[in-house]
């Protein structure tokens, strides 16, 4: 970040990145939620951060109303309430102004899932005679074969990858590591772009990186933004009328194992989700289409 941070924040920030691991993305959005928080205490309420109280942090939250989701609202009070749990910690503050704080209420959305027959089409688009081709080819199957997350597919590193006992190592939010299975298409496509992944350094480039798995046409390691302009082009191509993510990948994944009996905790364990409750949210797609089937079927429906 170019602001610079009062001394709190910054102690803050340095707790995020050495004690607890957090990555710099998540660092960054930490700040920022907070810089706006202390502008808007200092600014319009005259109070420090240590001198904050319930009152102004749901005025806070009031003012973001217009603007804002209450998504991105919640996101914002959730630093708030990190930060004031780190003071608290420090003994810094006899209690937390945050803590009563309620979350704004979100509207329950389900995980966007494509049905197998559209995930198929779309690992079917790369093409396999060009170096590129095999490499989104690969990607794609290692998000949908592994359900990765954008970001730890991106991380990953030639190393990371077991390939004869099929095991993807991935470091997943803050910075926990965990070991998952992928299937052997994944791995098949997967040694196909490393035969060939050589022919990107042919030209040298200042930002390449011999160690990263997935690499831009100069050699330098993939971006999850760049990855999710490939997505589209054959998302295109498959003439699918509808806008889908590289997350998208990963919520069919998980929803895909849950219709083929796999237990909830196991695939809990393989998204990497600390919570069951996350997980729980796959639970419902198939509830749903279980209705749908009810519906269509039962006599007094």
């Amino acid at each position: 970040m170019s602001t610079e941070l009062s001394p709190l924040l910054e102690k803050f920030r340095i707790h995020l990145e050495h004690e607890k691991g957090s990555s710099p993305h998540t660092v960054r959005n930490y700040m920022l939620d907070l810089v706006g928080f202390e502008r808007y205490l200092v600014e319009r309420m005259k109070l420090s951060l240590l001198a904050a109280t319930h009152a102004a942090i749901r005025g806070y939250l009031g003012t973001l109303a217009v603007d804002l989701a209450p998504s991105s609202r919640s996101r914002k009070l959730a630093s708030i309430k990190s930060f004031y749990k780190y003071l608290l910690r420090e003994k810094l503050l006899p209690g937390s102004p945050a803590k009563l704080v309620k979350s704004p209420k979100l509207p329950k959305s389900l995980p966007k899932v494509l049905p197998v027959d559209e995930m198929f089409a779309i690992l079917e688009m790369p093409s396999q005679k060009t170096v590129l081709g095999l490499r989104d080819k690969a990607i794609l199957e290692m998000l949908y074969g592994g359900g990765l997350r954008i970001s730890e597919l991106c991380g990953l590193n030639l190393l990371d990858v077991d390939r004869s006992g099929r095991i993807v190592r991935v470091m997943g939010k803050g910075s926990k590591e965990r070991l998952v299975p992928v299937n052997a298409q994944a791995i098949r496509s997967l040694e196909a772009w490393l035969a060939r992944r050589g022919e990107l350094f042919a030209v040298p480039h200042p930002e390449q990186d011999t160690e990263a798995m997935f690499l831009n046409y100069r050699g330098g390691r993939l971006t999850p933004r760049s990855i999710g302009r490939h997505l589209d082009k054959y998302v295109l191509q498959c003439a699918l009328q509808r806008k889908v993510s590289p997350h998208a990948l990963r919520h069919s994944f998980a929803t895909h194992l849950l219709e083929g009996k796999a237990d909830i905790r196991s695939i809990q364990e393989l998204l990497g989700h600390a919570s069951l409750s996350t997980t729980q949210r796959y639970t419902h797609v198939t509830l749903t289409q279980l209705q749908e089937v009810y519906d269509k079927a039962h006599p007094r429906a």
